[in-house]
C-alpha cells in the first residue's frame, strides 16, 4: 500500500501482529524480507500457471486455463504487481531480484509453447510471455484509473469476468494465428 520506501518493519509486525523483534529474528532487515517476500510470490505464480497448464486437453483449453489461474493469482495478490512495478521503475537495486523470478516463468513459458512457436522472431515465446504478462499485469495496476473512465469498476467480479472473457477470445486468436503461420497460410 504504501511501497517498499513508506513501510517501516515496524509497520510490517504491526501488520503481521507479531513483535519487530521477531521480524528481526528471521530476517537481518527489511531488504531480507522483501526478498523473501518477492522470491514467495514468483514461486506462487510459477506454480499457479504451471498446474493450469499441464492438466489434460487442447492447447485452446489448456492457454485458457493458464489465462484464469493468471487472473485469479494477481487477483489474489493484487498488491505485488504494485510493488515490482514500483521497484522496477525506480531503479532499484531489486532488479536482478526481480529477474531471478522471472526467468523461470519465462522458461515455462518457453518450454510451454515450444512445440508451437519458433525460438526467435515475432511469434517467439517470449513475445507471448510479454504480451498476456502485460495483459494481466496492467489492468491490475490501472484499474483505479479507469473505474471514472469507463463508468465502472474493472476490478469487481463483473469487470474482472470481463477481462477473462477478452483474455480467452485474445488466447484464441493467437493460437489461429500461430497455427496459419506455421502451416504457412
Amino acid at each position: 500500500e504504501a511501497g517498499f520506501d513508506g513501510t517501516s518493519v515496524r509497520d510490517i509486525a504491526q501488520r503481521a501482529g507479531v513483535n519487530k523483534a521477531l521480524v528481526f529474528y528471521y530476517y537481518d532487515n527489511k531488504e531480507a524480507l522483501f526478498e523473501r517476500v518477492v522470491q514467495r510470490y514468483y514461486e506462487g505464480h510459477h506454480a499457479a500457471l504451471a498446474a493450469a497448464f499441464e492438466r489434460d486437453g487442447t492447447l485452446a483449453q489448456r492457454t485458457h486455463r493458464l489465462i484464469d489461474a493468471y487472473l485469479d493469482y494477481i487477483d489474489e495478490h493484487r498488491g505485488f504487481p504494485h510493488l515490482v512495478q514500483r521497484r522496477v521503475t525506480g531503479g532499484s537495486a531489486d532488479l536482478e531480484l526481480i529477474q531471478r523470478g522471472l526467468a523461470p516463468l519465462f522458461e515455462w513459458t518457453q518450454e510451454a509453447l515450444a512445440e508451437l512457436t519458433p525460438p526467435d522472431g515475432p511469434l517467439a515465446a517470449r513475445h507471448f510471455f510479454l504480451t498476456f504478462s502485460g495483459a494481466v499485469i496492467t489492468y491490475f495496476t490501472s484499474g483505479e484509473v479507469l473505474t471514472p473512465i469507463w463508468g465502472s469498476d474493472p476490478l469487481s467480479e463483473e469487470g474482472i469476468e470481463e477481462r477473462r472473457v477478452h483474455l480467452h477470445w485474445l488466447v484464441d486468436l493467437i493460437l489461429a494465428g500461430l497455427k496459419e503461420a506455421r502451416s504457412g497460410v
